[in-house]
């Protein structure tokens, strides 16, 4: 009997099917996950034979695209530029004819703040979305680009979050309608490994970590792996894609813990290294992204590197 193939955006997988195995098997799967039937995206390039057809039929398979690629910027550490990254990368992206939305999980609401200075603007949050379960408050801020404001109330998440049923995916869920809208969705993690940012991973199709060459972030790498390890055991497919450094100078600091991220990451770290540039400084609090604020400065030029570099990685 011939089969066809399957994706299952929830999880990350592609599952080859007979009709019987589509209409039997994975529907139990699926209810059992408390996941629709419509979840499931067929992904084969011929046209499907008819007895295919009245089971998409019957079914009401979707044929949506999805996001490209949702990536999580994390590390626990703070200050090593995770929230310059996302906003950075974000309105590069954009700039390129990406769609992209970022989404603000921090408390201090900085990703927030640097596109929407007035906090007075920002009247539902993603604490909304997550704690109470309304939709995500997209807000439109530039051309192509989009953001989800957090606030505030993020500091108190994590209590708010404990006795929720499936915690660890409610970001996952809040995010599958709009995903068909978006080439990339960015996501700005607070500096912990609580549940908000055990909801970015379990999101994430790839995780990059920003770090800045000291001898403490480097340490702390290892409890960021040992914290990815742990989630591969509910999603598989969950990894690393990524790290790059932030904030370099050529101090002999810098250039000895670089080499060791080099050593120990080597497959996954990017070519690109971020100057420490004051620019990217002052343009955080300017309401423009550093490539508005001074396109010649050595961090737009740093940024639109690393931004055509993941780019080129996922075509």
């Amino acid at each position: 009997m011939p089969r066809l193939k399957w994706y299952v955006p929830f999880y990350n997988v592609t599952l080859s099917l007979t009709p019987f195995q589509l209409s039997g098997d994975v529907e139990r799967f699926l209810n059992i996950m408390h996941l629709p039937l419509c979840t499931l995206i067929h992904v084969d390039k011929y046209t499907c034979k008819q007895d295919y057809k009245n089971i998409l039929k019957h079914i009401n398979i979707k044929t949506n695209s999805m996001a490209q690629k949702i990536i999580t910027f994390a590390n626990h550490k703070g200050g090593v530029s995770k929230t310059t990254s996302t906003a950075s990368i974000g309105a590069c992206m954009a700039m390129k004819g990406k769609k992209v939305l970022l989404i603000d999980l921090d408390g201090q609401a900085n990703l927030t703040l640097y596109f929407i200075p007035n906090e007075d603007e920002i009247k539902t949050s993603i604490f909304d979305s997550l704690v109470n379960g309304v939709p995500l408050p997209v807000k439109h801020i530039r051309e192509n680009l989009d953001l989800v404001p957090s606030s505030l109330e993020m500091a108190s998440a994590e209590i708010a979050l404990t006795n929720l049923l499936a915690r660890e995916r409610l970001l996952s869920n809040l995010l599958e309608p709009l995903r068909k809208d978006y080439d990339y969705i960015l996501i700005d993690c607070p500096p912990s490994l609580g549940i908000v940012t055990t909801n970015a991973f379990i999101a994430a199709d790839e995780i990059i970590v920003p770090m800045t060459p000291e001898l403490l972030p480097l340490k702390g790498m290892r409890m960021l792996d040992a914290f990815v390890t742990t989630l591969q055991r509910v999603k598989p497919s969950l990894r690393l894609g990524g790290v790059f450094i932030a904030r370099f100078n050529h101090r002999k600091l810098n250039k000895v813990v670089e080499q060791a991220v080099k050593e120990r990451y080597e497959s996954i770290t990017m070519n690109t290294r971020i100057r420490e540039n004051i620019a990217l400084a002052e343009s955080a609090g300017s309401g423009k992204s550093i490539f508005e604020y001074d396109s010649n400065s050595n961090g737009a030029k740093d940024y639109l590197a690393l931004t055509e570099e993941i780019l080129s990685r996922n075509q």
